[in-house]
């Protein structure tokens, strides 16, 4: 019993250590966050609090795309996540334990993350000049990157869904709810709060023209 106690009580601190330094980076990129934004509209009290809280929304997820994804994409197309080393190797070998695909190199899951690496990172930059600089082209720019953000959900979960889900551990209330839910939900929710925005930015005042 003590044989096998000991290798499982060594996995789960392990684990919670790659837990405590994956919860350290990412209070470090929401602290990066709110500097970035208190640099880029702290002064402009022309922006409402709610576009204030979009550009925020969209720094942090900017730098959650070209640092920790980027990684993700640097470590898959080297190697693998699985047979890599360091910080971001161990944060991403944690959370395939939620989901194997992510330390083997799946294909889907690669090609996902590149698009959202390359193009939905920069994407993020152009809507928040466009906030920033009350550009025309705002809300257009903002409906393309968060229809890119919600069909990335529906690509990583869709296909796994369709078969089975054979790649994910739901074993433990961590990976269920923290690693597979919580970690996927807000890439869906706050982008679908961000459409309805778009949405209502540019069709009530279409409506109310037609009225008149």
């Amino acid at each position: 019993t003590t044989c096998v106690t000991r290798p499982l009580q060594t996995q789960k601190d392990m684990s919670e250590s790659i837990a405590a330094k994956a919860l350290g980076f990412a209070g470090l990129q929401a602290l990066a966050a709110v500097a970035v934004t208190f640099l880029l509209v702290g002064k402009r009290h022309k922006l409402s609090v709610v576009d204030k809280l979009v550009v925020l929304w969209l720094v942090y997820v900017a730098i959650v795309h070209l640092t920790l994804e980027a990684m993700f994409v640097y470590l898959s197309l080297t190697g693998t996540v699985n047979a890599s080393s360091g910080l971001f190797a161990e944060i991403w070998q944690e959370y395939a334990r939620a989901d194997f695909r992510w330390g083997v190199s799946d294909s889907t899951i690669v090609t996902m993350e590149m698009w959202t690496v390359l193009f939905n990172g920069p994407m993020c930059a152009v809507v928040i000049y466009a906030i920033v600089t009350d550009k025309p082209y705002r809300h257009f720019a903002q409906i393309v990157l968060n229809v890119c953000e919600v069909y990335g959900g529906w690509i990583t979960f869709g296909p796994e869904w369709i078969t089975g889900s054979k790649n994910l551990d739901t074993s433990s209330p961590l990976y269920t709810w923290v690693y597979l839910f919580f970690f996927n939900f807000i890439w869906v929710i706050f982008p679908a709060l961000l459409l309805l925005q778009s949405f209502l930015a540019t069709a009530v005042p279409r409506t109310k023209k037609h009225k008149n």
